[in-house]
């Protein structure tokens, strides 16, 4: 598909995920804006691999997803630079492995905030401008646990339950306005968030980190594969085709079968 003239704002999108999904967009030459945290030198990388990809133009910026008047001037910055926002994708998050009773409060606070409440304000000042043009795309990357539930990450749960629910809300708003609100439920990724929780929850759980691949991570996954950053490329990018038009409010899981159990 080509998205020449349409600009993507994707939140979190240095790495990971939302680093795949910017390089689906890039290749389908819309206007990328990627936002995260990296030197200098590696931001400049990969803005100028996503611009070798296709006939849009990349911008970055830093604006703090746990603030919310720089989440504001991030999608104000880009409606100037670019002349609208056109699709955000709601992906930053971060996550702590923890039992409930021992789960800091302060790490509580950050992960809704990035997690759940990022998507808010991000939406909210983009909508605007979507609506007025009569086109737009939201699209929220939630998680299977957005669907389950999983020991020890009660407020990641907490947050993608949130976004499951904040989707179908703004999609009945929308509904009349060109407008489509989806989330996509990935299973486990193997991004540097989930790395980063393989020794937590081996930790948690007194089990090695190849347990944690094999009976944790993979147990529910029925392919018994890890979900790639390009296969929810591909899906994202299908969500702001013309064949998706009638496709709002949905929590689409990519997760080889974990919630169909």
């Amino acid at each position: 598909m080509d998205l020449f003239g349409k600009t993507v704002v994707i939140t979190g999108s240095t790495s990971g995920i939302g680093l795949g999904i910017a390089r689906g967009m890039a290749s389908a030459n819309a206007n990328v804006v990627i936002n995260g945290f990296g030197s200098t030198a590696e931001i400049e990388h990969e803005i100028a691999a996503l611009e070798a990809l296709g006939k849009g133009q990349v911008a970055y910026d830093p604006a703090d997803m746990s603030k919310p008047d720089q989440i504001v001037a991030m999608i104000h910055a880009a409606e100037a630079r670019f002349g609208s926002v056109d699709i955000v994708v709601n992906n930053a998050g971060i996550q702590t492995v923890e039992p409930v009773e021992t789960f800091p409060p302060e790490r509580w606070d950050l992960i809704i905030a990035i997690n759940m409440n990022s998507a808010f304000h991000t939406t909210r000042a983009a909508l605007p401008g979507m609506k007025k043009r009569g086109w737009g795309r939201i699209i929220n990357i939630s998680s299977a646990h957005g669907l389950v539930a999983s020991p020890f990450k009660s407020a990641y749960v907490t947050a993608k339950h949130g976004i499951t629910g904040f989707t179908k809300t703004v999609a009945l708003e929308t509904a009349q306005n060109g407008v489509t609100v989806n989330a996509i439920c990935p299973g486990y990724v193997l991004t540097p968030l989930v790395e980063k929780q393989i020794p937590e929850t081996a930790a948690a759980r007194g089990i090695t980190e190849e347990q944690v691949k094999r009976d944790v991570l993979l147990a529910a996954q029925w392919t018994k594969k890890f979900v790639t950053v390009e296969q929810l490329s591909g899906v994202a990018l299908f969500l702001c085709s013309d064949a998706a038009e009638n496709i709002t409010g949905v929590s689409l899981p990519v997760d080889g079968g974990w919630t169909a159990a």
